[in-house]
C-alpha cells in the first residue's frame, strides 16, 4: 500500500464524517426543506458508519472522536435551525434553546476530563425530527383549523431533547443505545429510512423511538432523584 492509500485508510471514519456533514450545505440555500428528511436520515448512517469503521479497523483515536463531535455539532445545529426557521413561532424559539444545548453537549464531550455515559447523543433529536415531520400528514399542518397540528410536538421534542443532552444520568433504554452490533445499527438505520421511504409506516417507528425515550427518560429523572 502506497503512502497516499495509507493516509486514506488511516483516515477513512475521519474522511466518513466530513462526508456526513458536507451534503447538508444544500440546506443553506433557499426552498430545501423538501431534502430535510433524506438528509437526516442520511446524516445518521454517516455517523454510525464512521464508528462502526474505527471500532472494525482499530482506528479509534483522539483526534478522531473529537473531530466526529464537532462534525455532529455543526450538522446537528444547522439541522435544528432549518426546522426552526421553517416554522418559525415556537419551534424556532424551542430550536434555539437546542442549539445551545447541542454545543454545550459537544464542548463537554470533547474536554479530556469528562466522563461519558450520560444523557441523550445529539443523534437523538435528529431521529425525534425526523419522525414528528414524517408525522406531520397524520398530525395536521403547522396553523390546522380545528386541530393542534405539529408545532407542539416540535416543540416538546426539541425542549425534552435539550434536558435529556444534559442531564446527569444515563439513558440505556433508547433503542439506539440497544444496537450494539453492526448488524443492529443497521436495522435501526433501516426502520428510518423505511418511515421515510413508506410513510403509512411512520406512526408505528415514532411509537417505537419515542415511546423508548419517553420511558428512559421518566425513569431516568425517578432513579436521580432517588439517589439524590
Amino acid at each position: 500500500m502506497n503512502a497516499p492509500s495509507k493516509y486514506v485508510y488511516r483516515n477513512l471514519p475521519n474522511i466518513v464524517s466530513f462526508l456526513g456533514v458536507l451534503p447538508l450545505c444544500i440546506l443553506l440555500q433557499g426552498n430545501t426543506f423538501l431534502y430535510l428528511c433524506p438528509l437526516i436520515v442520511f446524516n445518521n448512517i454517516m455517523d454510525d458508519l464512521d464508528g462502526i469503521l474505527a471500532k472494525k479497523l482499530g482506528l479509534r483515536s483522539a483526534f478522531g472522536a473529537g473531530l466526529d463531535n464537532v462534525c455532529d455539532a455543526v450538522a446537528h445545529i444547522l439541522i435544528a435551525m432549518v426546522v426552526g426557521v421553517h416554522y418559525g413561532g415556537f419551534v424556532l424559539a424551542a430550536s434555539l434553546i437546542s442549539a445551545v444545548a447541542i454545543l454545550i453537549r459537544v464542548v463537554q464531550r470533547v474536554d479530556p476530563s469528562y466522563a461519558g455515559g450520560t444523557g441523550t447523543p445529539t443523534n437523538e433529536l435528529m431521529r425525534h425530527l425526523l419522525l414528528v415531520i414524517l408525522l406531520q400528514g397524520f398530525l395536521g399542518p403547522v396553523e390546522p383549523s380545528g386541530g393542534f397540528g405539529i408545532t407542539p410536538f416540535l416543540v416538546a421534542v426539541f425542549l425534552l431533547n435539550s434536558a435529556s443532552m444534559l442531564v446527569p444520568f444515563a439513558m440505556p433504554h433508547l433503542v439506539r443505545s440497544k444496537a450494539k452490533t453492526a448488524t443492529a445499527i443497521l436495522g435501526v438505520n433501516i426502520a428510518l429510512a423505511v418511515a421515510w421511504w413508506i410513510p403509512v409506516t411512520a406512526p408505528f417507528v415514532a411509537v417505537i423511538f419515542l415511546g423508548t425515550y419517553l420511558y428512559s427518560f421518566v425513569v431516568g429523572c425517578v432513579g436521580w432523584r432517588r439517589r439524590a
